[in-house]
């Protein structure tokens, strides 16, 4: 299975969420209007390597980029906003990008959404 299709699968499952290119990216969003999850399946500028960018809750992303500097970076453009960038090369824990994708998802969605999630 291609990442593209676990990750369409994953954040598909979330409430009112759409999919559609963003700058050429297959990109997640809730209600059509706010971005949660972008994956650049080929890389995107520096970082030439498969990944994704995903909202992240406050204090996460410098967290997980000390913890794990091989798999977790800072994006470009929206990185200084606290989204986390996740390589997608080598082995993938994809249990793991399904809470990542989830915690994006909280991060942006508005209340009655996470609460309709929650039910």
């Amino acid at each position: 299975m291609t990442a593209v299709t676990r990750l369409r699968a994953i954040c598909m499952a979330f409430p009112e969420v759409s999919e559609r290119l963003s700058h050429g990216a297959p990109t997640w969003f809730v209600r059509g209007k706010k971005t949660f999850v972008t994956l650049w399946e080929h890389g995107h500028h520096d970082n030439d390597f498969p990944h994704l960018w995903c909202a992240a809750p406050a204090g996460v992303q410098g967290e997980l980029t000390a913890e794990a500097r091989e798999r977790f970076f800072r994006p470009p453009y929206v990185g200084h906003r606290g989204w986390l960038g996740v390589r997608l090369d080598g082995e993938v824990d994809w249990a793991e990008i399904a809470e990542l994708c989830e915690d994006a998802y909280r991060t942006i969605a508005p209340a009655t959404l996470v609460k309709r999630l929650d039910a």
